[in-house]
């Protein structure tokens, strides 16, 4: 396919394989290359008549190469960051742990004493009880003894090995749940207890927040 160039001198058109010399008021019929047969030549200022189909089409063909070639046609791309990766760790018990962010105080060992705040809700989201208040943000964290009897097991393993201003959510199946009504952590008061106790035989999802190792 020949290739057609145009001269920015006001007195000569070069194509290649053609070439000729017009004055500024001379008026030109070009027809040696079938492209220009549509382009109006007058005073060395050009106009485009009409835009043959094929071609235009072919330009549309050829528009995301040079998008590829050619990166600055196109519109510049932002940085993507990676999302931040969630570690999830399946127990043999069946429970589910999320590390949501790591804390950077002492480790807590089964047998200790820990301070800690919690949410718990459903599996579908359900909100169930909180040691943290909803609508003001205060909290009532409760202090409780890493131990058999003492604890809902499952919470128990979510907690063991956490550290000081660690973040964890969990699913807790009913199997190491509240399997007894004595199990801890619980609501003293009559309505959210109720509640609570209501979802034992189902899984529960935990956010726990490590405060203290006492």
């Amino acid at each position: 396919m020949e290739l057609l160039s145009f001269s920015r001198s006001p007195s000569v058109l070069n194509f290649s394989g053609f070439h000729k010399t017009i004055g500024m008021d001379e008026d030109v019929s070009i027809s040696k290359h079938p492209m220009v047969n549509h382009l109006d030549v007058r005073n060395a200022s050009f106009s485009v008549k009409r835009f043959p189909r094929r071609l235009f089409s072919q330009f549309i063909g050829l528009y995301p190469i040079l998008l590829y070639a050619y990166p600055s046609f196109s519109a510049p791309m932002m940085d993507m960051q990676e999302p931040d990766i969630v570690r999830t760790l399946k127990l043999d018990s069946g429970v589910r742990i999320q590390e949501v962010f790591e804390g950077d105080g002492a480790e807590a060992h089964e047998g200790d004493m820990v301070e800690f705040n919690y949410v718990c809700r459903r599996s579908n989201g359900y909100f169930v009880h909180s040691t943290v208040d909803q609508f003001s943000g205060e909290s009532t964290p409760v202090i409780l003894p890493l131990k058999e009897n003492q604890i809902i097991e499952g919470l128990k393993e979510v907690l063991v090995g956490m550290r000081v201003g660690g973040k964890r959510r969990a699913l807790i199946p009913p199997s190491v749940g509240y399997i007894n009504e004595n199990l801890n952590p619980i609501p003293e008061e009559f309505g959210p207890r109720r509640s609570l106790l209501s979802h034992r035989n189902e899984p529960l999802i935990f956010e726990v927040q490590l405060l203290k190792v006492l």
